[in-house]
């Protein structure tokens, strides 16, 4: 591993948590900034039908490109294993097989998704009138899952060494490619919501090579070595044990939302806009504390190979503290501006400014359960029980849907406000409970 990458096997857990992770939420907030600035240009320069109709396909994307970014990470586990136990051949053959698994799924998915996006998107009850505009700004990056699979992967890998700073610094470049493209797409060339999606796909990519060109550059010799290409049943077997639960837990999260978008569409195209201004605004928020689960996946990862449970531990408690603050913070900026990002993002609409204000304001409350939640899910993915994490997405799916089914029978805006908090409650209880649970039969098994 180069020396300038961050081992997180050594020093105070607290400190390297929140160094490894400060690039990854401030990526975040550069990945949120130019999503939330497609959004801005979609209501403004087209039409809050337009954006209506990206939000109405915000499930069936999570559904997919969750799977594919928890795909990712679970095949950067056992990479980052392998480093914290200082194995080098392990390393080079983890990455290998690894990419050989992400052009499959790339080739599988992207087929598939692209020839059923308009029967999956009137299955999930779209409007009819945001149905054109979902088609057409989904369908695209479907087409173009390849590279979506291109850029998740190649930072999981950069990210499983030490180094979470160039896939920002790749970012923060892809970002500004992101929003220059908006402007030269929608509103020089009017493409409409298909020009959303290719600027999208394009910064992606950008950002993706860039990715493999630092791996190339810097670990040529850690990974690249040509005779550990070849594939390898036992380190594939191993890959997808750890990968496929951690994808298939984020694509059963993304069923939740699923349905938790169907109570929505039931509501109407008002609650349908005013839900994805604040649901925009929302993740604005939220993703840092998302960042901070990943750090710790990779923090998890390293102390496991290097057979540090005691660092672990402490890591835990680190991450919730960071969490805690973070949520203390957000919740005061929330309660005090709520209308106005809710203005910015939809203009001056006052029903619709409304009610985004109170999702904004109930969500904000239940912050900590998802900042919580993403501590104890990660350290059961960096432990390699991705498994049991497919269960906590079992526990998000019955929360959500349970809530949404109460939402359409009361025709209620705030229960449709309680669903996320509802998933994300009963997912950490159980999260929780097993990561308790497994460190204790670990520490037996060491002693």
């Amino acid at each position: 591993m180069e020396n300038r990458n961050l081992s997180l096997t050594q020093g105070k857990p607290l400190y390297k948590i929140l160094t490894f992770s400060i690039p990854l939420v401030l990526g975040t907030f550069f990945q949120q900034f130019y999503s939330f600035v497609d959004s801005i240009i979609i209501g403004r320069c087209i039409s809050n039908q337009a954006l209506g109709g990206v939000g109405a396909t915000y499930s069936l994307n999570f559904l997919i490109i969750g799977f594919i970014q928890g795909f990712c990470i679970g095949l950067s586990i056992p990479l980052s294993q392998s480093i914290g136990a200082k194995n080098k051949i392990d390393m080079q053959r983890f990455f290998w097989n690894g990419t050989w698994l992400c052009i499959i799924v790339s080739i599988v998915l992207g087929v598939m998704m692209t020839w059923s996006t308009p029967w999956l998107l009137a299955l999930i009850k779209t409007p009819a009138n945001l149905l054109n505009s979902a088609i057409l700004f989904v369908r695209p990056q479907f087409s173009c899952l390849g590279v979506t699979i291109l850029y998740n992967f190649s930072a999981s890998v950069l990210r499983a060494m030490g180094d979470s700073r160039h896939p920002f610094y790749f970012l923060v470049l892809a970002s500004f490619l992101n929003i220059a493209l908006d402007f030269l797409f929608i509103i020089t060339l009017h493409w409409g919501v298909t020009g959303a999606a290719w600027a999208t796909i394009l910064a992606q990519l950008f950002s993706g090579l860039l990715n493999i060109f630092w791996i190339k550059k810097k670990y040529n010799n850690s990974l690249l070595k040509t005779p550990k290409l070849k594939f390898s049943t036992v380190h594939v077997k191993r890959l997808l044990y750890i990968s496929l639960p951690m994808g298939f837990e984020y694509s059963i999260s993304a069923l939740g939302a699923i349905v938790m978008q169907v109570a929505i569409n039931h509501m109407g195209s008002a609650i349908v806009i005013a839900q994805t201004a604040g649901e925009k605004i929302r993740q604005t928020f939220t993703l840092p504390m998302e960042s901070i689960g990943m750090g710790m996946t990779t923090y998890v990862g390293q102390n496991i190979g290097a057979k540090s449970l005691k660092r672990v531990q402490q890591g835990i408690k680190a991450g919730i503290q960071i969490q805690f603050v973070y949520c203390i913070f957000c919740l005061v900026i929330i309660m005090l501006f709520a209308p106005q990002l809710s203005e910015f993002m939809l203009g001056y609409h006052h029903d619709l400014i409304v009610l985004s204000s109170l999702y904004l304001r109930i969500m904000s409350m239940t912050f900590i359960l998802h900042g919580s939640l993403m501590i104890y899910r990660n350290t059961l993915q960096g432990l390699g029980y991705s498994f049991q994490a497919i269960l906590s997405g079992i526990c998000e799916l019955t929360g959500r849907s349970l809530t949404s089914v109460i939402a359409i029978t009361m025709s209620s805006f705030t229960t449709i406000c309680l669903i996320n908090p509802a998933a994300w409650g009963l997912a950490l209880a159980y999260c929780m409970f097993i990561t308790i649970k497994k460190i204790k039969q670990l520490t037996k098994q060491k002693s």
